[in-house]
């Protein structure tokens, strides 16, 4: 247990010391959040995948993989697709306009793109931003309780608190460019360790054609790519609410923010293929790793979560402990850390930026000048970190039985909405309208919670929607309000 503790310690100290070297270059608000636009592709597509993944790849979505088996790499294929749209078709254009627009942010994108009359559309956008990256942040700390409670026995909320310290220290430091560069370094350690897992575990088991038999005796459904359901429906749905995830990446402000901050547009033709790459390798193999674990840990008819734990989060955990000697468990200990304080940390920044520049400057103190926020937006981050964290709490409280998998989806699933077809529609449709941005926004922003909390408790069709989750009815609504709004109200020449 000393071992662990050990690696623990120089792991957080490592990325404290990012904090510092990089609050050396923060001298302006665009430094604290964009890294003074000067970033190159190596760390920006690390940074924008580690951001994007979070702690749900290397427990949730191993865990998925453990309970749905085969039929989770249809995540793998609607992330990968995702992530490929987002690289080669939308990160150019955006990052064109948001140097022609001198934006620092997704708001001033947005407002810079419709040129409103009012602050209502920054207003909404940062409203939106600051409520689901809030929920999105508690989802990361809750996953880093589980995490310490389950790989060094220790509270969950002790455990929660020491990650949150490490994570908010090097933000509260060194801002966007901490951020970036710890990304980069976290995703190193996420990319390899997914990697290696797998490769281990196939070792442990004498033949391909032993595991594929002992995971027909556990569950025939497991090696089905349609699912596990007798309902076919049901499989569909499922199957749509698993590739439907990678909606996520095609203008989600967490990972947009990565281009405004990249040095040009050869960056982005670099990055695109690591992030790509990244993508299909992480993901492949978490889901891999859930399918190992199912096969070495259960026996047919067995209820997967009787060994591996709530939804079969903790399968990783266990097929670390399992095959690898102490000080290995500790890197890997580091490694999952590594996937949620990587997005705690890019959330936060975007979050701080949302309520210092867009709403307090921007909104109500236009005059102020931008390197009079630097300290103010240092106390956001505090305070909104803080909030995510007492959030975070009350739901371990109230709902002890909630899985990562869903709790993180539905905070990503609501930037993703509220976001993403303003984004797209902003790009590739001239005619789009602030009033049909404005739609698109609210529509996404109100669906989410609605399919979440009353359409899926609708006893004939609740399922169904339950197994699409809510960001794909969500996302296509908000498209829908934009074009009918930008039609009823179009944008004055």
């Amino acid at each position: 247990m000393v071992t662990k503790y050990i690696i623990l310690g120089l792991y957080g100290l490592i990325l404290v010391l990012i904090g510092v070297f990089a609050s050396r270059k923060v001298k302006t608000l665009s430094d604290y959040y964009v890294g003074g636009k000067n970033i190159g592709f190596w760390a920006v597509a690390f940074s924008a995948r580690a951001t994007g993944e979070s702690g749900w790849l290397l427990l949730g979505l191993t865990g998925m993989g453990a309970v749905a088996g085969v039929s989770a790499y249809w995540v793998v294929l609607g992330e990968v697709l995702g992530v490929a749209i987002s690289w080669f078709f939308m990160a150019k254009p955006f990052k064109r306009l948001t140097d022609q627009y001198n934006s620092i942010t997704v708001p001033d994108f947005l407002e810079s793109r419709f040129k409103p009359t009012s602050n209502l559309l920054r207003s909404i956008a940062a409203t939106a931003l600051s409520v689901f990256v809030i929920i999105y942040v508690s989802a990361q700390i809750d996953t880093t309780g589980k995490a310490f409670e389950s790989l060094l026995d220790m509270n969950y909320f002790i455990g929660a608190l020491i990650g949150f310290v490490i994570v908010v220290s090097y933000i509260f430091i060194g801002g966007f460019l901490a951020s970036v560069w710890s990304d980069f370094f976290q995703g190193i350690m996420m990319f390899f360790g997914l990697i290696l897992l797998p490769v281990i575990a196939w070792f442990m088991i004498d033949s391909g054609g032993e595991f594929i038999s002992g995971l027909k005796a556990i569950d025939p459904g497991l090696l089905s790519i349609w699912g596990t359901s007798s309902d076919p429906w049901i499989n569909v749905f499922t199957i749509l609410g698993f590739a439907m995830i990678g909606l996520g990446f095609l203008g989600s402000p967490q990972i947009y923010v990565r281009f405004i901050s990249v040095k040009n547009e050869l960056e982005i033709n670099k990055g695109r293929w690591v992030a790509i790459g990244f993508t299909l390798l992480t993901d492949a193999a978490a889901v891999t790793i859930g399918l190992l674990g199912r096969y070495l840990f259960t026996e047919a008819g067995q209820d997967p979560e009787a060994i591996l734990g709530t939804g079969a989060e903790d399968v990783l955990i266990v097929l670390v402990e399992y095959l690898l000697p102490l000080t290995l468990v500790g890197v890997y200990i580091a490694i999952v850390l590594s996937a949620i304080m990587s997005t705690i940390d890019s959330l936060l920044v975007v979050a701080s930026s949302a309520i210092t520049r867009d709403f307090y400057q921007k909104i109500f103190n236009p005059e102020l000048a931008d390197d009079k926020l630097s300290r103010l937006s240092k106390i956001v981050t505090l305070v909104m970190a803080l909030i995510a964290l007492g959030l975070s709490f009350s739901v371990a409280v109230l709902s002890p039985d909630r899985t990562i998998f869903w709790f993180v989806i539905f905070g990503w699933s609501g930037i993703a909405a509220t976001f993403c077809p303003v984004i797209i529609l902003s790009l590739f449709w001239k005619a789009y309208s602030e009033k049909g941005a404005i739609a698109s926004m609210v529509t996404g922003f109100a669906c989410v919670p609605f399919f979440k909390f009353v359409v899926q408790d609708i006893d004939s069709i609740g399922i169904y929607f339950e197994k699409l989750d809510v960001l794909a009815p969500s996302f296509l609504l908000s498209m829908i309000s934009g074009y009918v709004f930008t039609k009823l109200y179009p944008a004055k020449e």
